[in-house]
């Protein structure tokens, strides 16, 4: 059961663009980890500049070492 959970800046995505990059996201997955279409779910968070650190403090670096595409920039 694949769960994909996006954070992001905030963007002026319409429900057609976000529907979009779903499908696009679930098309990844269930080729490289052969899933069916029902089992994915993708989530879009957006999250403020200023709430930033607070992503980068609780989710990447406790996860850097497990990262498989690490950021290149760091705070």
């Amino acid at each position: 059961m694949p769960h994909v959970d996006i954070k992001c800046f905030p963007r002026s995505l319409t429900d057609e663009q976000k529907t979009a990059l779903a499908a696009d996201i679930t098309e990844v997955i269930i080729r490289h980890l052969q899933s069916k279409d029902s089992s994915v779910s993708v989530a879009l968070n957006e999250v403020e500049p200023e709430a930033w650190q607070a992503v980068w403090d609780k989710e990447i670096v406790p996860q850097m070492a497990r990262l498989i595409k690490k950021p290149g920039y760091s705070m």
